[in-house]
């Protein structure tokens, strides 16, 4: 049924692209082959004539929405006709500087994910058909540099198109505290990485809040619903500013720990000062915010948290959450 709605309505789109003069409905009917199929000729009995109206006002205005100016038009005998004239309806020319051209290349080059470089590489080949420069590259004497947005986990893809397509999803998600995965329904607003990482952003239905997740504890496969958005989608969405926050990157505290020598190199990199213990320890100096007790816990037996007490008190509480299971 999709399939044949579509050829229907790119018939009728060719129908008013290459018409002249305005078609009238009946003219319409009797060109495109699914309203003689389904309707008969314009001569039709009453009831047909009501549901091929129907259809075509469907039709138009789907087509309305894709972005094609439709002409209405009333000639001398009163009879309304359609057409969609082609200056109307054709884009204006691409006009990009260097600084720009580059700008695109680079961005095609980013995504290593097989789908989004098919789709990056042939919008860039489009753009230079239409005449963008492709000798000018600022990136140049940075040749042997290439950027990359690294996307290892199997939950991206399906989250990237369920986010364009604003879909809910189900999948089951392992939080940095608990030993076992739960559902989650989520209605999907966005996907973002910081610090390697991917994040999605959406509206949680089982806590019926707002919530970020971690692609890479999100276990099994990802399932699309059908259905639309129970909760509204808000005109920015801060995945980035949420987690730095939980990841205590706008801590205005510090905490005292010690840390197990050669482990938890992404502490060190935080770490205000560092202190040579000896016997295999190392005390640190680290920004103190929400969410840090969580982030400890994922380096297991190498971190001891010396203070504040609560956030000690904290980490021991995930701890026992954990080996209880």
């Amino acid at each position: 049924m999709a399939i044949a709605k579509a050829e229907r309505l790119m018939n009728l789109a060719l129908c008013l692209l290459g018409t002249r003069r305005p078609l009238s409905k009946r003219e319409l009917r009797d060109s495109i082959e699914a309203y003689v199929e389904a309707f008969g000729s314009g001569k039709g009995a009453a009831s047909s004539d009501d549901s091929f109206n129907r259809m075509f006002e469907r039709d138009k205005d789907d087509l309305r929405e894709l972005g094609l100016v439709i002409e209405t038009v009333e000639n001398l005998d009163g009879e309304v006709g359609y057409l969609a004239r082609r200056d109307s309806n054709r884009l204006p020319a691409i006009t990009l500087d260097a600084e720009e051209a580059a700008a695109l290349g680079l961005a095609a080059k980013v995504w290593q994910q097989a789908r989004l470089a098919g789709a990056a590489s042939g919008a860039l080949q489009k753009l230079r058909a239409a005449g963008i420069p492709e000798d000018v590259d600022p990136y140049e004497a940075h040749g042997a540099l290439e950027p990359r947005i690294p996307v290892h986990e199997a939950a991206f893809e399906p989250l990237m198109l369920a986010c364009r397509d604003r879909r809910p999803a189900s999948f089951d998600y392992r939080k940095a505290n608990a030993a076992r995965p739960e559902p989650r329904t989520v209605e999907p607003w966005a996907l973002e990485c910081w610090r390697g990482h991917w994040y999605l952003a959406g509206w949680d239905r089982d806590r019926g809040a707002e919530r970020v997740f971690r692609l890479s504890r999100i276990t099994g496969k990802v399932r699309t619903r059908s259905g639309k958005y129970t909760a509204e989608v808000p005109d920015v969405v801060t995945v980035r500013e949420t987690v730095a926050s939980w990841a205590g990157e706008t801590a205005d505290r510090s905490a005292l720990i010690r840390l197990r020598t050669g482990a938890g190199y992404p502490l060190r990199a935080k770490a205000v000062s560092v202190r040579e213990l000896g016997e295999g320890w190392d005390e640190l100096e680290i920004p103190y915010g929400h969410g840090l007790d969580a982030w400890l816990v994922e380096f297991g037996p190498d971190v001891v948290v010396l203070e504040p007490a609560e956030l000690r008190a904290d980490v021991v509480d995930r701890l026992r959450a954990v080996a209880k299971g």
